[in-house]
C-alpha cells in the first residue's frame, strides 16, 4: 500500500495529480489486488457514525466492492443493485446487458459465445464474417482477446492461441463499420434516470490505454431523445443505483448498444464542468435530500480532453509534442486545470516540463 498526504508544492512525478489539489487530504493506493482493497477500506477508512461514499472508477474496483458488499455495507454508502452483493458483477456479463437491450428496442450486434478451456473448439456455423471477438466478461477483460477475423480458419487459428493462454468465455459478434462512437453518461436512483447529454468520441486513447477516450465533444441530447429514453428503460431494468456510462455506436445509420458499465467513467467530469453533477446527485441521494433543484440537462457543446490518457499517448510517442501542446490548448473543457483548484494543473505542467526536458536531452546524447 502506498500513503500519499499532501505535502505542499514538491512535485513527486510518481504522485497522482489529485495529491495537489486543496480538496484532498489523503489518498491510499494498493495493487488491483481485491483483498488488499477491501482490507484497506476497512482499516483505514471505515466509520459507522460517518459513512463515506464509494465512487468505483474501473471494472476491477466495482466488482471488487460489489463482490464484498456485506463487508462494507456498514462503514459506506455504495452504489448497488437491489443492495444485493454480486448483483453487480452479475450485470457486468455483456450477453446479459446484449439480452437485455434487445428486449427494451436497442439494435445489439449478433453475438455467440465460445467456451475456451485448453480443449478443440468447433466453431458455430451461424458465426457472420467479419467477425470481431471480446471476453463475455469485463472482470477478464483483457484487449489480447480483442481481433478483427475475416475468416472461420482465421477465428480457429486466433481462439487456438488463446486457449493456450485464458479459460473463459469468448464473444463473437458480427463486425461492424463504426462511422461514430458515442457514450451517454448518467445518474439513476433506482427511480429515476438522469441523462444530461451525449459524449460523441473525438479519438481514442493507444497502448495500454486502448478503448479509453481521449478527446471528445458534449452536445446535447436533442436529436436522441427517443435512444436516451431506451437508454433510461434499460438502467431501470437493470435496478443500478450510482453513476454510470453507457457506450454506443452509429453503423451504417443505425444506433447500436455496446455496453453498460456500472460505475463512474471520465467523461462524466466534462459534464460536471458543465454544470449537470451526476456524483453529486448520488451524494443527495444516499443523505437523503432532493435534487429537485439540481441542473440536469445540458444546453451548449464543448470538447474536453483526458489529460492522463493524453499526456500516456504523448509520453509513448503516439502523438508528437507539437500534438500535445495543441491538443491541450485548443480544449474548451480540461480535467486538471481549475481555477478555483490551480495546483493539479500547475503540478501537470510541471511534471509535462520534466519529461519534455528529459526527452530533448536525450535526443541530444543520441538515446531513443
Amino acid at each position: 500500500m502506498t500513503d500519499y498526504k499532501r505535502d505542499g508544492k514538491t512535485l513527486n512525478t510518481t504522485k497522482p495529480f489529485d495529491c495537489y489539489s486543496k480538496y484532498v487530504n489523503r489518498i491510499l493506493y494498493c495493487k488491483s489486488d481485491s483483498e488488499k482493497l477491501i482490507t484497506l477500506l476497512l482499516n483505514e477508512c471505515a466509520d459507522k457514525d460517518s459513512k463515506s461514499i464509494i465512487f468505483p472508477d474501473s471494472d476491477f474496483a466495482a466488482s471488487a466492492i460489489d463482490s464484498n458488499l456485506d463487508r462494507l455495507k456498514d462503514y459506506f454508502l455504495i452504489p448497488h443493485i437491489n443492495k444485493k452483493q454480486g448483483a453487480v458483477v452479475d450485470w457486468m456479463n455483456k450477453e446479459k446487458q446484449k439480452e437485455l437491450a434487445r428486449e427494451v428496442g436497442l439494435n445489439v450486434a449478433y453475438s455467440v459465445s465460445i467456451k475456451i478451456d485448453g480443449q478443440s473448439v468447433q466453431i458455430p456455423s451461424s458465426i457472420h464474417y467479419p467477425c470481431f471477438t471480446k471476453t463475455r466478461s469485463y472482470l477478464i477483460g483483457t484487449k489480447q482477446t480483442l481481433k478483427r477475423c475475416d475468416n472461420e480458419k482465421e477465428l480457429q487459428d486466433f481462439i487456438n492461441q488463446l486457449s493456450k493462454r485464458f479459460n473463459s468465455t469468448l464473444l463473437i459478434e458480427d463486425y461492424k463499420e463504426i462511422e461514430h462512437e458515442y457514450a451517454v453518461n448518467g445518474f439513476s436512483d433506482g427511480k429515476e434516470v438522469v441523462i444530461p447529454g451525449v459524449v460523441r468520441i473525438l479519438s481514442m486513447a493507444h497502448g495500454t490505454h486502448y478503448g479509453v477516450a481521449c478527446k471528445g465533444e458534449i452536445i446535447p441530447s436533442t436529436g436522441f431523445e427517443e435512444l436516451i429514453g431506451k437508454f433510461k428503460e434499460f438502467v431501470l431494468r437493470v435496478g443500478f443505483v450510482g453513476v454510470f456510462d453507457i457506450d454506443f455506436y452509429l453503423s451504417h445509420g443505425d444506433f447500436y448498444f455496446s455496453e453498460l458499465n456500472l460505475r463512474i467513467g471520465g467523461s462524466c467530469y466534462a459534464f460536471t464542468k458543465m454544470g449537470v453533477n451526476l456524483p453529486g446527485m448520488l451524494v443527495k441521494h444516499f443523505y437523503g435530500e432532493s435534487i429537485d433543484d439540481m441542473k440536469k440537462e445540458i444546453t451548449a457543446s464543448g470538447t474536453y480532453v483526458n489529460e492522463r490518457m493524453l499526456t500516456d499517448d504523448w509520453i509513448f510517442r503516439y502523438i508528437s509534442t507539437k500534438e500535445f501542446f495543441g491538443i491541450i490548448n485548443s480544449e474548451h473543457i480540461s480535467f486538471i486545470k481549475d481555477e478555483e483548484d490551480p495546483e493539479p494543473y500547475k503540478a501537470f505542467l510541471r511534471f509535462v516540463r520534466i519529461k519534455r526536458i528529459r526527452r530533448i536531452a536525450k535526443r541530444l546524447l543520441g538515446k531513443k
